[in-house]
């Protein structure tokens, strides 16, 4: 089965670790996997392997954009010649349904990652324009969208394997210069609005203490966010890592791990830190709250800094609490989290659309 996965860029984010993830083991699946994109790390990556990779200009909110992106998209197509086609997020499924090829319907399946509340009625409506199938990444998005007006999705939530290695904690902290005994909370995540970073270093500030905060992703905001640590005099305690290619060592060396944003669909990073068995202070929104909902971390208030530093500081000074968040948010990815069910969901649902013969 021929599956082009279309979406918008292949950088850092939780959906490009999907695609990723889906491109590499949809092998064990009978897939052979083309990728569509605004290129990026993961694209590169994939490249090397051997998976075909076909550039398509990021769709902005403008109709020449999507009109480019759509046109690319059309060569992918004509090039790859799929069975399926997966695109990731509305921009991505609206490209794709204007780049199908005459007299050739190919089935679209929608990956939903999430959106800002506000903008719910305006990805369903181009959702139900665009997409055979929509897939939900939570529980909590899919009901948003039925709110919305669509068709209830499906729901496949994201997956990763348990990676939890102790024995890489000491060198990890070497790489990182950081000491046995220091406190260390992480936050990976671009240097985004949605990502809230603000707030984090606001309640870093009120922590006070000897803990270090390690910020690992890239931005616009990021000289913003600079300079907001030399206003509020942490600059000392706060170390921008940029993007790195080396999470499971920056979760080996931390404490805990933090997300502040105002939204999430169900973030990689949060499975990556329970899957390493790295407790998580989390904002209480969507998908996070499924998350940690079998434990695992302690949910916060969004927008709220004081909730946020006393959660951290509740949780770095007790090593015991630690122990017993992670223990449970490994036991729920091992649950819930399962790459082989993922795949699996994905390739029944393909091939009843295929059957279905909706060409």
């Amino acid at each position: 089965m021929r599956v082009l996965h279309v979406i918008s860029e292949m950088g850092t984010g939780g959906a490009e670790a999907l695609v990723r993830e889906m491109a590499v083991r949809g092998e064990d699946f009978g897939w052979l996997s083309g990728v569509a994109s605004g290129g990026g790390r993961h694209a590169e990556e994939l490249g090397g392997q051997g998976i075909p990779i076909f550039g398509v200009p990021v769709a902005r909110r403008r109709a020449g954009g999507l009109l480019r992106a759509a046109a690319s998209t059309r060569t992918a197509l004509r090039r790859f010649q799929p069975d399926a086609v997966i695109a990731h997020n509305v921009s991505a499924s609206a490209s794709a349904k204007m780049a199908m090829l005459p007299g050739r319907r190919v089935p679209l399946l929608t990956v939903f990652h999430g959106v800002a509340e506000a903008d719910y009625p305006d990805a369903a409506r181009i959702l139900h324009r665009t997409s055979d199938q929509v897939v939900a990444v939570a529980t909590a998005i899919a009901d948003r969208l039925a709110a919305a007006g669509l068709t209830k999705p499906a729901v496949i939530r994201n997956a990763v394997s348990p990676v939890c290695q102790p024995s890489l904690r000491g060198p990890a902290r070497q790489l990182l210069t950081l000491s046995s005994q220091d406190s260390v909370a992480l936050c990976v995540a671009r240097l985004e609005p949605q990502k809230r970073h603000d707030v984090l270093l606001e309640a870093w500030a009120r922590l006070g203490g000897p803990a270090v905060l390690l910020i690992a992703g890239d931005g616009s905001l990021r000289g913003a966010l600079e300079r907001r640590c030399a206003d509020l005099g942490i600059e000392e305690r706060v170390r921008f890592l940029g993007n790195r290619n080396d999470v499971p060592a920056l979760l080996a060396a931390a404490d805990v791990t933090v997300l502040t944003s105002d939204w999430e669909g169900l973030p990689i990073a949060v499975l990556e830190s329970l899957a390493a068995g790295c407790p998580v202070v989390a904002t209480d929104v969507d998908g996070v709250r499924e998350l940690l909902a079998d434990g695992g971390g302690v949910l916060v208030p969004p927008r709220d800094p004081d909730a946020t530093a006393e959660a951290l500081r509740g949780l770095l000074a007790d090593r015991r609490a630690r122990n017993i968040a992670a223990a449970m948010g490994l036991t729920a990815i091992r649950r819930r989290h399962d790459p082989n069910v993922l795949m699996r969901s994905y390739d029944e649902l393909l091939r009843s659309e295929l059957v279905g013969g909706r060409r």
